[in-house]
C-alpha cells in the first residue's frame, strides 16, 4: 500500500472509532425506529406494536415502555380498540429527531440512580464540556424531523410494508 493510502485508510479507521464514542442508547434507537416505523406505516390505519415488532425486531418489552411515553409526550397518539395502534399525534414534518431522543433521555434519567457528588475537576471542566457537546448534538437533531428519516427509508427502499401501487400501464 503507497503511503498516502495507507495514512487515508488509518485516518478513515481513527475517525471511524472516534464515531463509536458517542453511542444512541439501545431504547433511543428503538424509538427511533419505531416512530419511523409508524410514520410510515400508519396510513390508513394506526399501527399495531406487533407489526413494529416483527418488522424492526424490536423487543415488546422496550417498544411499549417506549411507546407509551411517547404518547405522553404528543409524538405519538394510541388508538384503541380491535385495529388499534399507534399513528402519528402530529405531521411527521413537524416532530423533530430531537423531540423523541429528549423524551427517551428522560426515561432513562429518571431509570438512573443518583450519581455521587462529581468532584470540583468534573463539575467544572468535564461537565460544561459535556454539557457543550450534547447541546450542539441536540441543535443537529433538532434540525433533523421525521419526514427526513422516512424520506432516507424511502430512498433506501427500507422501512414500508404495504405494496406501492403502480399505476402504470
Amino acid at each position: 500500500m503507497q503511503p498516502r493510502v495507507a495514512q487515508v485508510a488509518l485516518a478513515r479507521q481513527a475517525r471511524k472509532g472516534k464515531r463509536r464514542m458517542l453511542r444512541l442508547s439501545k431504547k433511543t434507537w428503538l424509538a427511533l425506529e419505531a416512530v419511523v416505523d409508524v410514520a410510515i406505516n400508519a396510513r390508513p390505519d394506526p399501527v399495531q406494536s406487533k407489526e413494529i415488532t416483527k418488522r424492526q425486531g424490536i423487543p415488546q418489552r422496550y417498544l411499549e415502555q417506549v411507546m407509551q411515553q411517547l404518547v405522553h409526550a404528543g409524538i405519538l397518539k394510541g388508538v384503541r380498540g380491535p385495529r388499534g395502534g399507534y399513528t402519528l399525534a402530529r405531521e411527521r414534518r413537524r416532530i423533530l429527531v430531537g423531540d423523541v431522543v429528549r423524551v427517551v433521555g428522560a426515561m432513562e434519567a429518571s431509570d438512573e440512580p443518583t450519581a455521587a457528588t462529581p468532584s470540583e475537576l468534573g463539575e467544572r471542566v468535564i461537565a460544561p464540556l459535556w454539557q457543550d457537546v450534547q447541546v450542539e448534538l441536540m441543535e443537529k437533531l433538532d434540525g433533523i424531523t421525521i419526514e427526513d428519516l422516512c424520506r432516507k427509508a424511502e430512498e433506501a427502499g427500507v422501512g414500508n410494508s404495504k405494496p406501492v401501487a403502480d399505476f402504470t400501464i
